[in-house]
C-alpha cells in the first residue's frame, strides 16, 4: 500500500497495534553446526539476518553473530564446563519473556538443537507458554568432526550402523544391555573427562581392547587436534586433551590413514594476521580459510571521507574534458563513481575518456558498474603504469587521479615531466582504527604464524599500534609477508625483515606465497 494512502488501517486503534506487535514475536531454535562457520545453514542465517536477540552458547562460533544487525541484542548463554553459564530454566523464561515483548529471538547452539543440545526442553517451554517456535536443523558434531579428521561413520565392510551417545545417556545403564545396543561406530559426545571409563566399560561390554578409537578435539576448526589409538591405550594416548571434543570407537577410524584431508590443507592451523581495511578483506579471509588456515583481523587502515568533496566534485563536472583516468585503488573507483552518481552523472560521462586501473581488483570494481578498464600494467604498482604510458605522447593530454590524500606521486611526476596535464583529486583519506591496548593484545594470543601486510599505510599504521615492549619482542618471532616490492620497501624502511614477498602484488598473490612458504 503507498504510504499515506487511506486504507483498511487507516483507523486502527494504535492500542491494538501495540497489542499486535506484542503477539508478534518467535523463537528459532537454530543449530549453529560444530565450529566452522561455514557450515550454518542458509536457513540459520536467514534467521540470524532478521533477529531481534540472539541467545548464543559458548561452542557456537561467534563469527556467526556478524549476521546479525548491528543493534540485535547479543547474549552470552555460556553452557560451557568451568565457565559461567546461565541455568536452563532461566534460560527458557529468558526465551518466553524476550518473545512476549515482540522480538524475533535465535537461540543459536553448538551443533544441532536436537541432538545432546537440550533444544527440546527448549521447545517444550516455548509450547507450554504458547510462544511460537521454529526448529532449524545444524549440522552435528556427531557426524561433522569425524568426516574433518577423515573418519567416516559408516563404510561398506567396515560398519553399517552407527550410535551417537554421551557418558551420561549411554553408558551409565546395564554394561550387558548398552553393549547389545550399540552399533558397529560408537560416536560419544561429552565423554571426553570419562574416556577411561567408557573404555574400560566397553571392555567390559565385549569389545576387542584393540579396536580402533579416535578424540577429535575443536573438531572443524583449524586448530583441530586428533589422537587415534585403540580402546586399550586410547584413554593414556588423548590424557592431554580437554573438552569440547568428540570420540569414535570402531574399524572405521583406521581409514583416517587413508581419507584425512583438514589436515592436508597447505596452510592448516597457521594463524594468520591480515592486516587490510575490514572492507576489502573478505575476499582474503576467505581464500586463507579455504586453504586450512586461522585468519586473524587487525584492521590497520580504516577508509574515511575526505575533509572535502568539493575538489573531486568539481573535477567530475568537467570530466569530459581529460584524456586519461588513472585510478590506483578500489577505494578510489568507488567514490569516484560514487560521486558521479551523486552529481546526476553516469558512465556516459567517460565516454571518449581512456581508464587504466593498477591491478585486476581495481579493474573489476569498474567493471561492477558496466565500465570496462582499457589498460593494467603487467607489474600491478604504479612504476606500471608509467610503463604502459611509455610509448604515448602524452604531451598536452590532461591525465585525472582521484587516490587516497598521501600516495606515492611516481605517477603524477613523472606524467608532469613528459608535459601533461595531471589533476590529482583526494577521493578518500585513511587512518589507524581505534584500538584498545587490551584488544590488540588478543589479536597475537596465540602468537600469530605470519603478520601480512598490504600496502605502506598497514606497515606505518602497525608502528602506532599500542603494543607493549614484550609483545613487540615476542611478534620478531612472527613471520612477515608483503603483497609487493613497495610494501616490502617501507618494512625493510622500518627495521622488519621480509620473509615472504608475493610475485604478484594482489591478494591471491600474497596467499599463493604463503602457501608456497608453509609448504616448504
Amino acid at each position: 500500500m503507498r504510504q499515506g494512502a487511506p486504507g483498511a488501517f487507516e483507523n486502527f486503534d494504535r492500542t491494538a497495534l501495540g497489542t499486535f506487535q506484542l503477539m508478534a514475536g518467535k523463537v528459532y531454535l537454530v543449530g549453529a553446526g560444530p565450529g566452522d562457520p561455514g557450515l550454518l545453514t542458509l536457513k540459520g542465517k536467514w534467521a540470524l539476518e532478521r533477529a531481534d536477540c540472539v541467545i548464543y552458547d559458548f561452542l557456537a562460533n561467534e563469527e556467526l553473530l556478524n549476521y546479525a544487525r548491528p543493534d540485535c541484542e547479543k547474549v552470552c548463554a555460556g553452557k560451557r564446563p568451568g565457565r559461567h553459564s546461565l541455568s536452563q530454566e532461566r534460560l527458557n523464561r529468558i526465551l518466553v519473556e524476550k518473545a512476549q515483548q515482540g522480538s524475533v529471538v535465535v537461540r543459536l547452539k553448538g551443533g544441532d538443537p536436537f541432538i545432546f543440545g537440550r533444544g527440546g526442553e527448549e521447545a517444550a517451554a516455548l509450547a507450554e507458554a504458547g510462544i511460537r517456535y521454529e526448529i532449524v536443523p545444524g549440522v552435528s558434531s556427531a557426524h561433522a568432526v569425524p568426516a574433518y579428521a577423515g573418519i567416516p561413520l559408516t563404510q561398506r565392510g567396515y560398519s553399517s550402523s552407527v550410535s551417537l551417545l554421551s557418558w551420561r545417556s549411554g553408558l551409565e545403564k546395564d554394561e550387558q544391555e548398552t553393549h547389545q545396543a550399540c552399533g558397529e561406530t560408537l560416536v560419544f559426545l561429552m565423554g571426553t573427562r570419562s574416556l577411561s571409563q567408557i573404555a574400560k566399560r566397553l571392555v567390559d561390554g565385549g569389545h576387542d581392547p584393540s579396536t580402533p578409537a579416535a578424540v577429535i578435539r575443536r573438531g572443524t576448526l583449524p586448530y583441530q587436534e586428533v589422537v587415534t589409538g585403540t580402546l586399550k591405550d586410547i584413554s593414556l594416548k588423548a590424557r592431554s586433551l580437554a573438552p569440547p571434543a568428540v570420540v569414535v570407537v570402531g574399524n572405521v577410524v583406521s581409514l583416517r590413514r587413508q581419507l584425512m584431508w583438514y589436515e592436508h590443507l597447505p596452510l592448516f592451523g597457521k594463524r594468520v594476521v591480515m592486516t587490510r581495511a575490514e572492507a576489502q578483506a573478505a575476499s582474503f579471509k576467505e581464500a586463507l580459510a579455504e586453504r586450512g588456515a586461522l585468519p586473524v583481523s587487525l584492521p590497520l587502515v580504516e577508509v574515511r571521507a575526505p575533509e572535502s568533496w568539493e575538489p573531486l566534485d568539481n573535477a567530475l563536472r568537467r570530466v569530459e574534458e581529460f584524456d586519461y583516468l588513472l585510478v590506483t585503488s578500489v577505494n578510489g573507483v568507488r567514490n569516484f563513481l560514487a560521486r558521479l552518481r551523486r552529481l546526476g552523472k553516469d558512465v556516459r560521462a567517460l565516454k571518449g575518456i581512456e581508464i587504466g586501473a593498477i591491478g585486476p581488483a581495481t579493474a573489476a570494481e569498474f567493471e561492477t558498474a558496466g565500465i570496462r578498464v582499457d589498460f593494467i600494467p603487467a607489474v600491478y604498482q604504479a612504476e606500471g603504469l608509467l610503463e604502459v604510458l611509455g610509448g604515448r605522447a602524452l604531451k598536452g593530454k590532461s591525465f585525472l587521479i582521484p587516490r587516497a590524500r598521501v600516495a606515492r606521486d611516481v605517477v603524477p611526476k613523472a606524467l608532469k615531466e613528459q608535459g601533461a596535464h595531471v589533476e590529482v583529486v583526494e577521493a578518500y583519506n585513511t587512518g589507524l582504527p581505534r584500538y584498545q591496548p587490551r584488544k590488540v593484545a588478543a589479536k597475537f594470543e596465540p602468537l600469530p604464524d605470519a603478520l601480512t601486510f598490504t600496502s605502506s599505510s598497514t606497515v606505518w599504521n602497525f608502528l602506532k599500534l599500542p603494543l607493549t615492549p614484550e609483545l613487540r619482542k615476542k611478534l620478531a618471532s612472527c613471520k612477515i609477508a608483503s603483497i609487493g616490492p613497495i610494501t616490502s620497501a617501507s618494512l625493510r624502511q622500518a627495521g622488519f625483515p621480509v620473509d615472504i614477498e608475493a610475485r604478484e602484488s594482489t591478494v591471491p598473490g600474497l596467499v599463493a606465497a604463503l602457501e608456497a612458504y608453509f609448504r616448504r
